[in-house]
């Protein structure tokens, strides 16, 4: 499969608002200052207005009332933009399955166990889509449910078979609707929040563009209900971030995400080509059009191969190998495979096919990869090459611990 796309950028704290509507964005109170720099309607956002292909995300607080249930206004209201975005192909990745679960449950919060989350995700996952059916259907429209787990997405035919399935359900015109298995995901197979869920998304679809939509209009310099911050309109690269001071999870206490990761999924996303906007969800139209609304990340980096990223960013390691000195080198210089010859130590219990560590000896992870031997076969190949290793234990053995087509540096 041809390379992919992926996007990420930053957010900082913003300020929460709960508006029952999408509506049209006015600059207010602090953020007028900045958001006159970013110029008059569309300038300087270009990217944004001839996006093709674009993912938005929504928070769970944007889609639900105070006590967990969902708003229908508020699915409504989203979903009038979305359909009137005409020439362009949209993934939607929702938040609130679990949040719609709290209410038919009788709990009055996410719970902090993840049975019972996996439990609130059963039951609201079908409210879920059952209350976007119906919205889309207003204007003929379809939707299209698509549940991932990072293991699905780290594995090359898995990578592969959700690349298709989106794909053609664009062919077909049907709205995806894309959100985290929650009720199968696991502690070590989850993304931890659907904000860098959005951003791999992105990437997998080769997405022109990604908006975050939330309880928040964008990134600020610090905490806006101080007086004297002010909204960032753009953000060029990391050093527009020094001291920016990152919020928590908003008031309702229905997601996972605060503005740190939004913060990590921009710089996903904007590290591998594609730009981002931060809005509320009240200010949605402005934002798909390009508007200079919320807060626009250039994108700092360039495409990267498909799943790369998700293995860099989605998957969490079983376990790990040390590797020599030349080994460290030959991958990280050289762009080799792991061969057994290389290889130290190891760590942990994994099986063939599951991400994995590479270490310096210092133990600083350097690499990251889909490991080809189970960790209990891996003893015995330490050290050697592999023509010895196929003489002694057959042509199976003569191959590469990890190959460089799954392996991804990490940044120092």
């Amino acid at each position: 499969m041809s390379d992919a796309s992926a996007a990420a950028g930053p957010q900082g704290a913003g300020r929460s608002e709960r508006s029952p509507r999408v509506r049209r964005s006015e600059p207010d109170g602090a953020a007028s200052d900045a958001s006159a720099a970013a110029g008059p309607r569309g300038a300087g956002r270009r990217e944004v207005a001839e996006a093709r292909r674009v993912v938005v995300k929504i928070g769970s607080s944007s889609l639900t009332t105070a006590a967990g249930g969902l708003d229908a206004d508020r699915v409504d209201a989203l979903v009038d933009v979305l359909v009137k975005q005409d020439g362009r192909q949209i993934v939607l990745v929702s938040s609130g399955a679990i949040a719609a679960g709290l209410a038919p449950l009788g709990l009055s919060r996410r719970p902090a166990d993840l049975a019972r989350q996996q439990a609130a995700a059963s039951v609201g996952q079908g409210l879920l889509l059952a209350r976007y059916t119906a919205s889309f259907a207003r204007y003929g429209r379809r939707v299209g449910q698509v549940l991932l787990t990072s293991d699905d997405t780290s594995r090359r035919a898995h990578y592969r078979n959700a690349y298709r399935t989106l794909d053609q359900l664009f062919a077909m015109g049907v709205f995806p609707v894309v959100n985290e298995n929650d009720t199968v995901a696991t502690d070590e197979i989850r993304f931890g929040d659907n904000d860098r869920l959005a951003a791999l998304v992105a990437h997998l679809v080769r997405a022109d563009l990604l908006v975050l939509l939330s309880d928040v209009d964008g990134l600020y310099d610090g905490d806006p209900s101080r007086p004297g911050t002010r909204r960032i309109a753009q953000v060029a690269g990391p050093q527009d971030l020094a001291g920016v001071e990152l919020g928590r999870a908003g008031r309702a206490g229905v997601g996972t995400g605060g503005m740190a990761t939004k913060v990590e999924a921009a710089a996903i996303a904007t590290g591998a080509g594609i730009p981002v906007v931060l809005a509320s969800a009240s200010q949605a139209a402005d934002a798909l059009s390009g508007a200079s609304t919320g807060t626009f990340f250039r994108s700092t980096g360039r495409r990267s191969a498909g799943r790369l990223l998700w293995l860099a960013h989605a998957s969490a390691p079983r376990g790990a190998v040390v590797l020599d000195a030349g080994a460290v080198r030959a991958i990280t210089e050289r762009g080799s495979s792991l061969l057994p010859a290389g290889i130290t130590g190891v760590e942990g219990d994994f099986a063939a096919g599951e991400p994995i560590e590479l270490r310096d000896e210092s133990g600083r992870a350097v690499a990251r990869g889909l490991v080809n031997f189970d960790a209990r076969e891996i003893p015995q190949l330490i050290g050697r090459s592999t023509r010895e290793l196929a003489r002694e234990l057959g042509p199976a053995y003569e191959r590469e611990v990890v190959h460089r087509d799954d392996l991804v540096l990490l940044r120092a």
